[in-house]
């Protein structure tokens, strides 16, 4: 059985993991995931877990063998740029993803979410980045995405003191954008995706890459790119049907 698995339902693609350890083949799996639903052209993918925790990281005493025996650093280094590799393809799907949080979110299993576009969790949801407690550390520019994601003196709280969250504080630090019952979480997520893939396709994905870029760029850069991707979308034909469609709308409102 595979550990992580993808299908495809409409313009939504949905990958849902299968093990809340994150060994190789679990990380593999879910690469081959996104991969297809790349290469599908998903315009919204939600990805959730099948089990009662969504994910709790490498199993230590495999990671620590890994990086302490000489003759494991090569594989050391393949889990590592398999689990960096994960996360770049999930910053550059042109899709919008949302992950769907449930029971205890740890260590490597949260920070692969960072490059998430939404989140939302089930109000059984704790948060919770041990690395430092146990003399290791980040991986996945995690250090630099939940910094800009919360802000550098929250991102300290979680990863230099190591303090656990529940789904309450998660949202009051601006980690989730929703909290949920358990039982309601896949339907909170499919909702979400279907009012995604309403939008736009190739607006969506500006959006994404302009928002994901905001930190990296200027001022006036970032005015020059939303001046180019305005002008792009508004030479589509989708734009034209939409813009229509919407005036039609409000003349029969008037």
């Amino acid at each position: 059985m595979k550990l992580a698995e993808y299908k495809k339902i409409g313009r939504i693609g949905y990958i849902k993991l299968h093990r809340p350890e994150l060994d190789l083949q679990a990380v593999r799996n879910l690469i081959d995931s996104f991969k297809q639903s790349m290469a599908n052209k998903d315009i919204c993918v939600v990805f959730t877990s099948s089990r009662e925790n969504f994910a709790v990281g490498e199993d230590l005493k495999y990671a620590y063998e890994l990086i302490t025996n000489p003759e494991k650093q090569s594989q050391a280094y393949d889990e590592v740029s398999n689990f960096q590799e994960l996360t770049s393809l999930m910053r550059e799907h042109p899709g919008i993803i949302i992950v769907g949080y449930r029971g205890w979110v740890i260590g490597g299993g949260f920070e692969l979410t960072l490059f998430c576009d939404f989140r939302i969790a089930a109000s059984n949801t704790k948060i919770w980045l041990p690395e430092l407690d146990v003399g290791m550390f980040f991986s996945n520019a995690s250090t630099k995405a939940l910094a800009w994601l919360i802000g550098a003196s929250k991102a300290k709280e979680l990863m230099i003191l190591g303090k656990q969250i529940d789904a309450k504080k998660a949202l009051e630090y601006g980690i989730v954008n929703k909290i949920c019952e358990p039982n309601e979480l896949d339907k909170e997520c499919r909702k979400m995706a279907k009012r995604i893939v309403q939008k736009s396709p190739f607006a969506l994905t500006l959006a994404k890459r302009l928002i994901n870029a905001g930190p990296e760029i200027t001022f006036d850069e970032a005015m020059y790119r939303e001046m180019r991707a305005m002008i792009a979308c508004g030479n589509t034909e989708e734009a034209r049907l939409r813009i229509e469609t919407f005036l039609n709308k409000s003349k029969s409102k008037n």
